[in-house]
């Protein structure tokens, strides 16, 4: 386990939200990041709160630029005196909007969701652990990050406040425990550097974004349960203990080659082995699961195209084996629900049953708007969540969070894929009608938010590659 210093904050940050290459073709070149984001735009942004001081973190540098110091006395009431740190997400939805308009909404979501999951890979890394602040509100997220000063956003886009968690290789439960009013009033009296940069010098408005936006913003009441349950910080493998120092070595080489594949060769395939360790990697047993508070509300439903040993066709994965009489009852009559398994017991399904087995090429391009990576690979595949009692239950706050839980998801298998030796790539755009009709599901209590394929990439030779940072090195 890593001590906290500036070193391994250093390194926390280079293997979660850091530079992975830069590409070049011809007179154009452009960054890469280690955590993805729809159309490379990258509308997240990262603030560090360590030792009561508030900082913003600037990937192209790789350095953190100090914003503001908070009281001591503050900081202590938060810590009492345990090591760690605090990391609040913030999305600027113009970075997306200007390309993608009303989308971008959801795609600022998606990118919030794979940089929590880099996040806790990393910290897996140094074998700290990681945890949500479900005690804090967005309002509280904004004045301790300092994205609510109207003042250092002239002229500039706002960003939204989206998560803060704790980091730490000691007990989460003082950070879980803590009230935020006391940093959050020394925040709002504190002292602040910097502005922030305006991206464009017009833009259009998408007011939906900014509707959808307040009405999914967290605001506690005084009521609210702030007890942490069991379950849900409990450390996952490596999560609290050093990782081996040749599976750290592999881990990070992995989590830095990782890219968004742009074509699949169509024709490789993948091992059937290799497929169901990739979709148990999705189930809430390990890290970066312990990264959110809440049980699975997403489960898959994959166009299977070229893995060994199993049928083409259409298939269900249940992150949560407890929703298959409810997915079985809301879906179409004619699925067979055929378990697939490695072992003599036929009732052992791995969560994974066939449902359709046909070729699903063209359905899985149709629904992923027309593109030829979801048919391509090994399999594509859509999360389906459950919306209307989610949001219903637990406030529309929620909204987001199903969002994150993709993106979470997504972050799993691109790393899953990299392991591999294949690569992946999430699909922003889709057809959502059109794939809740081949599901045969009805109304709005699921929902399909995210598509995402797998397969051996095309490359470009007309591209160059280069290290992320000229310093560093990346060992295999």
């Amino acid at each position: 386990m890593a001590p906290v210093t500036d070193a391994s904050v250093a390194a926390f940050f280079r293997c979660s939200l850091g530079l992975s290459a830069w590409k070049q073709a011809g007179s154009s070149r452009w960054a890469l990041r280690v955590n993805p984001s729809s159309g490379n735009l990258h509308p997240t942004e990262s603030y560090l709160i360590r030792d009561g001081r508030v900082h913003h973190y600037a990937p192209r540098e790789h350095a953190l630029e100090e914003r503001s110091a908070l009281s001591p006395a503050a900081w202590g009431r938060v810590t009492r005196s345990n090591p760690g740190f605090l990391v609040a997400l913030t999305t600027i939805h113009w970075r997306e909007a200007w390309k993608y308009g009303e989308r971008a909404f959801r795609y600022c979501q998606h990118d919030t969701g794979h940089a929590v999951a880099a996040l806790r890979f990393a910290a897996a890394l140094l074998g700290w652990r990681l945890v949500p602040l479900s005690r804090w509100s967005d309002e509280h997220i904004a004045a301790v990050a300092g994205v609510d000063r109207d003042a250092d956003f002239a002229g500039a886009e706002r960003e939204e406040p989206e998560c803060i968690v704790a980091v730490t290789p000691g007990d989460v439960q003082p950070w879980l425990d803590a009230d935020p009013e006391a940093l959050v009033e020394a925040a709002r009296d504190a002292v602040w550097a910097g502005r922030a940069n305006t991206l464009s010098p017009a833009r259009v408005d998408w007011p939906i974004i900014d509707q959808v936006a307040l009405a999914t913003r967290r605001v506690l009441s005084r009521r609210v349960d702030v007890a942490a349950r069991v379950r849900d910080v409990e450390p996952a493998p490596h999560g609290g203990e050093a990782v081996p120092h040749n599976a750290a070595l592999r881990a990070r080489a992995i989590i830095l080659q990782r890219r968004s594949a742009v074509a699949f060769d169509g024709r490789s395939t993948l091992p059937r082995a290799a497929f169901l360790s990739m979709l148990a990697r999705t189930r809430p047993d390990a890290a970066p699961w312990d990264a959110i508070d809440w049980p699975p509300h997403i489960h898959l439903l994959l166009f299977v195209h070229r893995v060994e040993g199993l049928t083409p066709g259409v298939y269900a994965y249940l992150r949560d084996p407890a929703v298959l009489p409810e997915w079985r009852q809301a879906m179409r009559s004619e699925f067979l629900w055929e378990p697939v398994n490695d072992s003599n017991d036929s009732n052992d399904s791995n969560g994974l049953y066939l449902l359709l087995p046909f070729d699903v090429t063209w359905v899985a391009n149709r629904v992923s708007c027309d593109q030829d990576i979801a048919a391509d690979g090994f399999f594509s595949l859509g999360m389906v969540a459950r919306l209307e009692s989610s949001v219903r239950d637990r406030g529309d706050w929620f909204y987001r969070r199903l969002f994150w839980e993709s993106g979470i998801i997504g972050q799993v298998l691109y790393l899953e894929a990299e392991a591999a030796g294949a690569r992946a790539t999430g699909i922003g755009c889709f057809y959502d009608d059109p794939v809740h009709e081949a599901a045969g599901l009805s109304g709005v209590e699921w929902q399909s938010l995210y598509h995402f394929s797998m397969g051996v990439p095309v490359d470009d030779g007309r591209l160059t590659t280069e290290p992320g940072y000229e310093w560093d090195i990346v060992e295999t």
